[in-house]
Order: structure tokens, then C-alpha cells, then sequence
């Protein structure tokens, strides 16, 4: 399976993750000049930046992993211009990271970490 289409397997393992807790979808794969939002959603009143994470293995820790300080600066500048070009500086927001295990054999496990810059 070519990189792309892993990634939206496991995008798409993430939006069933967040459709099945309550989260309403507003977007997918959002571009601006510093990258792309995986997915942007609403929890209730908050809106929910999420950077989606998957890796062929056991366990979710290298997915978590891969997120260092120069994709956490991108993940967030991403999102203040999100918030600029939608006038929605006001609104309450957090930045979440879905990580998902996809083993070569059994299910995918997807683990999802809300609030990520804060870890």
C-alpha cells in the first residue's frame, strides 16, 4: 500500500473514531502556507484541530512519537490561520493527535490524545 493511501486509511479510522464520540466533522484536510489540518471538527462548544498519526505496528507509541517541536509549531500556526481566515479567533479550540497502530495482522488501535501541545 502506497504512503498516501495509508494515510487515508488511517484518517479514515479517525473520523469513524470522532463520529462515533459525538464529534460533528467540519473539514478534511485543510490547507494554508503552513501545512495541512488533518481533520477539524466540533466538540460541542470547542473546536478541534486533529493531526492524525498512523504507522504500521503493535503499539501507537512511534505514531505519537513522530510529532516533534518543528510539527507541533506548523500544527499550531496552521491553526491560528484557520481561526484568522474563519473570524473565529473568539471561539474555544484545542489541538488533539490521533495515533493509530495498523498491525499487519488483527485490528487497527486507535488511540486519541486531546489537548497534544499540552503533553
Amino acid at each position: 500500500m502506497k504512503k498516501k493511501q495509508f494515510g487515508q486509511k488511517g484518517e479514515a479510522f479517525a473520523l469513524a473514531h470522532l463520529k462515533k464520540r459525538g464529534y460533528t466533522i467540519i473539514t478534511t484536510n485543510w490547507q494554508c502556507p503552513y501545512g495541512e489540518i488533518d481533520i477539524i471538527a466540533r466538540q460541542e462548544n470547542t473546536l478541534v484541530f486533529v493531526e492524525v498519526r498512523s504507522r504500521h505496528s503493535h503499539s501507537t507509541e512511534a505514531a505519537f512519537s513522530s510529532i516533534d517541536n518543528r510539527k507541533r509549531k506548523k500544527l499550531q500556526a496552521s491553526a491560528y490561520a484557520y481561526l484568522s481566515e474563519h473570524e473565529s479567533e473568539d471561539i474555544l479550540w484545542r489541538i488533539d493527535v490521533i495515533a493509530i497502530a495498523i498491525p499487519r495482522e488483527g485490528a487497527p488501535i486507535v488511540e486519541h490524545l486531546e489537548n497534544a501541545l499540552d503533553w
